[in-house]
């Protein structure tokens, strides 16, 4: 086989396996954020590769209705799309109507607050992490939020948020908050009927977890979400990846599922990304199904969706 039979085989092997993916976090705009590609490419993109969902995650505003209105518009894609709500003060932060307004309208997730998140912002201010992504015009300042009271017990309104959450049996993601506040709250979640419990992240910046903390996260029932920006070649990569193959034998497969976290200026579109995660999981020397399963079954199963047989 020639060379460029090789890679025109790997190329293959490679789309084949995307089919069906689910990607739990693009960072698509409309957006305050600079985005290289807004909700509707990001569809486009998708269908193109024959993903089976897409998951608008926008750190200011519910997206749940340019979900609807995409998929009724461009019908007989194939992709589903969902979207769910960031408690951040854009949000109104710990704020029980606004996550009973995103489920009842169709969100599939709520993360806890990330850039509000007193954890974000004391990383930040610490300089244990030198940058992240800013808004396109200077914004107010953040108003710090944690979900833990004066007493260090979780407030009454992020019970409230995890009660909605159990009725409406969609995910808990952790956002950024510090890995002591996402035990508090994964804790709490399990034990109020929550199911759905999703890391972001875990090892990056607002979460940090040690393999021993990831491994009680998994205990709760929780899943390690690894964003594919931090592997690949761009301005977000972070990683090596091996440190990949490293960081879901500590979890899993089965605990562990894979997201763009994509859209950023500077980064590849979501869908490159994941070709090139793709290759290296190859490369890795993970089974085809493990890819799947990584890339895209778990994924389906958390959004409420039936795994393609």
């Amino acid at each position: 086989m020639t060379a460029t039979q090789t890679t025109d085989a790997r190329s293959r092997q490679i789309a084949d396996l995307l089919i069906g993916a689910v990607d739990l976090h693009c960072h698509s705009g409309p957006a305050a954020m600079p985005r290289i590609l807004d909700h509707h490419e990001a569809m486009l993109d998708a269908a193109a590769a024959k993903f089976r969902a897409v998951v608008y995650k926008d750190h200011f505003y519910l997206g749940t209705a340019h979900s609807i209105l995409l998929e009724k518009l461009v019908p007989d894609t194939g992709v589903r799309l969902f979207s769910g709500i960031a408690l951040n003060n854009a949000s109104g932060g710990f704020n029980p109507h606004a996550v009973d307004h995103a489920i009842k309208l169709g969100g599939r997730i709520v993360w806890m607050p990330t850039l509000s998140a007193k954890n974000h912002i004391d990383v930040l201010a610490s300089g244990a992490v030198k940058t992240f992504p800013k808004t396109a015009q200077k914004m107010l300042d953040p108003i710090p939020l944690t979900p833990l009271g004066a007493d260090g017990k979780l407030t009454d309104d992020v019970k409230l948020i995890l009660d909605l959450i159990a009725a409406g049996d969609i995910i808990l993601a952790g956002g950024h908050l510090s890995t002591p506040e996402l035990f508090a709250v994964f804790e709490e979640a399990k034990a109020r009927g929550v199911r759905k419990l999703l890391v972001n992240h875990p090892t990056y910046m607002v979460n940090n977890c040690s393999d021993a903390e990831i491994r009680g996260l998994v205990s709760l029932g929780a899943v390690m979400e690894h964003s594919i920006c931090m592997f690949v070649e761009g301005k977000s990569k972070k990683f090596e990846p091996q440190e990949l193959r490293r960081v879901i034998d500590v979890a899993g497969v089965e605990n562990t599922v894979l997201c763009s976290d994509l859209g950023l200026i500077g980064s590849p579109r979501p869908i490159d990304g994941y070709r090139e995660i793709v290759g290296h999981l190859l490369d890795l020397q993970f089974t085809e199904a493990q890819i799947k399963r990584l890339t895209g079954e778990h994924a389906a199963e958390l959004l409420g969706l039936e795994v393609a047989a």
